[in-house]
Parts: C-alpha cells; sequence; structure tokens
C-alpha cells in the first residue's frame, strides 16, 4: 500500500516525516530513495522527532551513521551512497544494528536492496521544480499507511 504527498517546504517535508515517526511502534527500515538535496534528511529529522526524540538530526554522509536516542526506539541513521556490496555493510556493522530493536534509515537505499528483508518502508522523494517534492510512502503494513 502507498500513499503520496506534495511537500511545498522543508517544514512540509519534515511534518510528514514526523507522522511516519509518530506511526512506527517496532523495529522498522525506512529506506530512503531520492536525489541529492532532495529532503532526505529533512524528513529523517521529522521521524525522529514523530519518534519523541527531541536533539538535532543530521546528514550521516561522512560518517556513514549517526545514532539518536531518547526517543521511543533508537534511531540509527545510514548513508549507503558509497556502500556497493554486501562485504561493505558488514564492515560498517550494518547488520549489527539491524538485529536490534530500532528503526533504521538507510538514505540511498537502492545500493542496498538485497540487503533489505522486504519488510520495509520506502520513502521515494522526487523533485519537482525548484521547491516542491512528491513524496511516496509505500509499505506492506497497512496499518502505518492508514496512519499517515
Amino acid at each position: 500500500m502507498k500513499k503520496e504527498f506534495i511537500s511545498t517546504s522543508a517544514t512540509a517535508t519534515a511534518e510528514i516525516g514526523q507522522r511516519l515517526g509518530q506511526a512506527i511502534s517496532k523495529k522498522t527500515v525506512v529506506a530512503f530513495k531520492g536525489g541529492l538535496g532532495a529532503g532526505k534528511t529533512c524528513f529523517t529529522s521529522g521521524l525522529a522527532k514523530g519518534l519523541g526524540y527531541n536533539g538535532d538530526v543530521t546528514s550521516p554522509t561522512f560518517a556513514l551513521i549517526n545514532e539518536y536516542f531518547g526517543g521511543r526506539l533508537p534511531i540509527y541513521h545510514f548513508d549507503m551512497y558509497r556502500i556497493s556490496d554486501e562485504d561493505e555493510l558488514y564492515s560498517i556493522g550494518f547488520y549489527d544494528y539491524y538485529d536490534q530493536e530500532a528503526v533504521i534509515v538507510a538514505e540511498w537505499s537502492e545500493n542496498i536492496e538485497a540487503a533489505l528483508d522486504g519488510n520495509h518502508i520506502t520513502v521515494e522523494i522526487e523533485g519537482m521544480g525548484d521547491n516542491p517534492r512528491k513524496i511516496t510512502v509505500t509499505a506492506l503494513d497497512d496499518n502505518i499507511i492508514k496512519e499517515l
């Protein structure tokens, strides 16, 4: 099941993320697709807020992973841009995080599709001109989509 949104600002993108965060109640992988500057980290900031995390959320571009604690579930925010195979996922400890009761956010998830179990939430952000974005959230769990 999927739901589409049109976001006309960074605030609106974060609010959609917050709604998703409020709908998540258990271990979940959120797999992002979207180009550079699409709003993935902005969406993640809202997602974290929806999970009860009140701190700053930053892009994991140079760190590969940022960890956020203090909400209902820990959040592990990965940048998969430079990941090209499963050996690299092992080397960054991805599977150690994957087994935890947490929310894993994976930017550039198209690089790790083979590692995802199919029971994840996909968030695709497509630019539409200078500012508006089309955000499509897809999940097997219909309840997640209904709560958005």
